[in-house]
């Protein structure tokens, strides 16, 4: 049996994790993004749209697509979003930029009308997601790729609070891969250049967190 991968050295000399290609959107996708903590209400919204897309497919297609997604959203504005009616669902059904499935488009516009009311609710989507582990990032630092892992406790937690708030497309796996997105976990394997480096900065202004509810 293969002895599964650790990682991988790229041209430039660095060694990044095992799943990232040499293909210069996901390097630096891994360098910039992957695993910083995210702390900006539209964007951790956006985020956790496109995990959603990403359902049955590679998140590099996704990722090829993110501006055509931006453009075909109103930058997800959701506010506007929730607004969309059988029009605006027909024009993203023909949005030759997108993924273009009908039931991923739905989620989506579902989606901004569950982000609106959590905000009016909570006051604050970044602390609504940071709340599964504390306001705090959870750092692991697997050596393998099969030792990284596709759901935890915590995304299921996640998972089943945004079912229930009206999210769609928020399993835990798809939630698990959102929180290593946006930095809730980071999870760069051994000797990867990013895990020898000092904790990565902050995306946006942290956030001040209250206790972990329930």
């Amino acid at each position: 049996m293969a002895e599964s991968p650790g990682p991988r050295l790229h041209a430039d000399g660095r060694k990044r994790c095992s799943w990232c290609s040499d293909d210069p959107l996901y390097i630096h996708y891994h360098d910039r993004e992957w695993g910083v903590a995210l702390h900006s209400d539209r964007l951790l919204f956006e985020m956790l749209c496109l995990e959603g897309a990403q359902a049955g497919l590679s998140w590099l297609t996704v990722l090829r697509k993110r501006a055509a997604y931006r453009d075909a959203f109103d930058q997800f504005d959701a506010r506007r979003m929730a607004g969309y009616g059988a029009a605006q669902r027909a024009r993203l059904l023909r949005c030759r930029g997108i993924i273009r499935n009908r039931l991923k488009v739905d989620a989506f516009i579902a989606n901004a009308r569950a982000y609106l009311a959590v905000l009016e609710r909570e006051g604050s989507f970044d602390r609504y997601v940071w709340q599964f582990t504390g306001g705090r990032s959870v750092r692991r630092r697997p050596l393998r790729q099969d030792a990284i892992l596709v759901s935890s406790p915590a995304s299921e937690a996640m998972s089943r609070q945004l079912k229930r708030d009206g999210f769609r497309f928020v399993g835990p796996t798809i939630c698990y891969a959102f929180m290593q997105a946006v930095g809730i976990v980071d999870e760069h394997q051994r000797y990867c250049w990013i895990s020898r480096t000092s904790p990565q900065t902050s995306r946006t202004a942290r956030a001040q967190f209250p206790q972990q509810r329930g």
